[in-house]
């Protein structure tokens, strides 16, 4: 699998829905508007903060407030996954 998405809807701490869409790690926003259309939700508003968690941990969260509409979950994460990136080692700096 080539690096993208992972978003996932939150319900009660339990994943409801979940979409993965592929796309470079500065895509995200444009795969963020496409993952929610195969979710069938509106696309939430994306915020200096979200931007920032994005820059610095590669995931943002979302939360009801975030969205024009009323939502059915408490909060949607979402996190960019890349297959090919190297894990850090436990222990090893």
């Amino acid at each position: 699998m080539a690096a993208g998405i992972w978003v996932r809807l939150m319900k009660k701490n339990r994943i409801e829905k979940d979409a993965t869409v592929a796309c470079a790690r500065a895509d995200w926003q444009d795969a963020l508007a496409q993952a929610c259309h195969e979710l069938d939700i509106g696309k939430p508003f994306v915020l200096p903060r979200h931007e920032r968690d994005w820059e610095q941990f590669s995931q943002a969260r979302f939360l009801k407030e975030h969205f024009v509409e009323d939502v059915p979950f408490d909060r949607m994460e979402v996190e960019f996954i890349d297959p090919d990136q190297k894990r850090k080692q436990p222990g090893i700096l």
